[in-house]
């Protein structure tokens, strides 16, 4: 048989896929993937019900159902001052991660070069690899996570076409300040180049941190595309529903590309989420505050248990720094060997933060835990790493290969 696709080939099965299967296999409290234990608003829902039966069940309009359009386009206008034509500069994806491929296939060719932040989502790589771009690669060093400006200007040359920015960002739990979208943005500008915006956890952010999208910038609206997520949202993540905000001379290609890739989103879904892009400002400020409850809960928790908590300031989740209790008890592995062994014998899952780099010599000892869950879930899980711990306390820990 002749050889597949060298570069699928080549890649391994996404980390989240691995530890939630090793934590349905251990039952396990899975506090590693970041979906919600918990359902969206019942009137979101109650409208795409609804939809099904409103005899409006064939394709939709490419971009998506107008209703939508015009939803994303208040949102906005309402949030951000954002002015968008809702015909000519919105587009409907099936779920934010086609909307970044969506749009790094508007704008990459062979050759060319995107920016990438590390720690970054794992499908950001493989996409820029798959269109023949070639990632230029900036990380970001914990515990704070600060943008470094010379070796972020270094990587901005002439074949460089577009950055992908993620803010707040995942694993990080970081927000960009405006500083740093500042200076961003000057290097956009100068560089002739665009901008890709994962902000998907637009709405989550913490202890008065506010998200700003690049787009608001000086020089910006017609560079950038923006991107939101109704799974993140409204706690929908099984409803795979995103949307793009872009100029109207990026939006064509925008939207070829959402053609070649799943052309269209189901129709009730998108309903439901117009009813509620359209919700009272109560909603969004009670989902920020509920979801800062739960991280200071499991935050509070993870450090009375002698873990290194990292500022959370946005997001679904913690980084935590693993070596003050482990070291202690002899255990001497990698982030990988640290949650492979968490799920099998403490029966609680996190995310190795390694599988959010690509180059060479990544942190080794920070662990991801999702807080996005019932405070009965998280409390299960703390009780359960406690027990563990204690066992644990006088035996050596032998760290798990592979």
């Amino acid at each position: 048989m002749k050889p597949q696709n060298d570069l699928l080939s080549a890649t391994g099965t996404t980390i989240f896929t691995v530890m939630s299967a090793l934590a349905v296999q251990h039952g396990a409290i899975n506090l590693g993937q970041g979906f919600p234990d918990y359902d969206g608003p019942e009137d979101v829902i109650e409208a795409a019900a609804a939809a099904l039966k409103d005899g409006r069940n064939q394709y939709p309009p490419l971009t998506g159902v107008p209703e939508l359009r015009v939803a994303v386009s208040d949102h906005n206008r309402r949030f951000y001052g954002i002015e968008a034509d809702p015909n000519a500069e919105v587009i409907v994806t099936s779920g934010a991660t086609e909307a970044i491929t969506a749009c790094l296939m508007a704008v990459l060719n062979p050759g060319d070069e995107c920016v990438l932040i590390e720690p970054l989502y794992d499908t950001y790589l493989p996409v820029v690899r798959m269109l023949g771009a070639i990632p230029r690669l900036v990380r970001l060093s914990p515990p704070k996570w600060e943008l470094p400006r010379a070796e972020l200007a270094a990587a901005f040359g002439p074949k460089t076409k577009a950055i992908l920015l993620n803010s707040p960002m995942n694993p990080t739990g970081k927000v960009f300040t405006a500083a740093e979208l500042a200076f961003l943005a000057d290097l956009i500008a100068r560089h002739d180049c665009y901008a890709i915006c994962d902000e998907v956890y637009e709405h989550l952010t913490f202890d008065g941190w506010k998200h700003i999208p690049l787009m608001t910038l000086p020089g910006m609206r017609e560079r950038c595309m923006r991107i939101g997520s109704a799974g993140k949202t409204f706690s929908l993540t099984g409803w795979k529903v995103g949307y793009i905000t872009c100029d109207r001379t990026l939006a064509p290609n925008v939207a070829k590309a959402h053609q070649n890739l799943t052309f269209t989103t189901p129709p009730n879904l998108q309903r439901g989420v117009a009813i509620g892009l359209a919700k009272e400002d109560a909603y969004f400020a009670g989902l920020s505050a509920s979801l800062q409850s739960r991280r200071d809960r499991l935050a509070t928790g993870l450090a009375e248990l002698g873990f290194g908590v990292l500022p959370t300031q946005g997001s679904y989740f913690i980084t935590t720094d693993f070596r003050p209790i482990m070291s202690p008890l002899g255990f001497n592995g990698d982030d990988v060997a640290f949650c492979r062994l968490l799920t099998e014998e403490a029966k609680v899952t996190a995310i190795p933060v390694t599988a959010f780099y690509a180059s060479a010599e990544a942190p080794g000892h920070y662990a991801r835990f999702a807080f996005c869950k019932g405070e009965a879930v998280i409390d299960a899980a703390l009780e359960r790493m406690r027990n563990w711990l204690a066992l644990r306390g006088g035996r050596q820990l032998t760290a798990v290969a592979g």
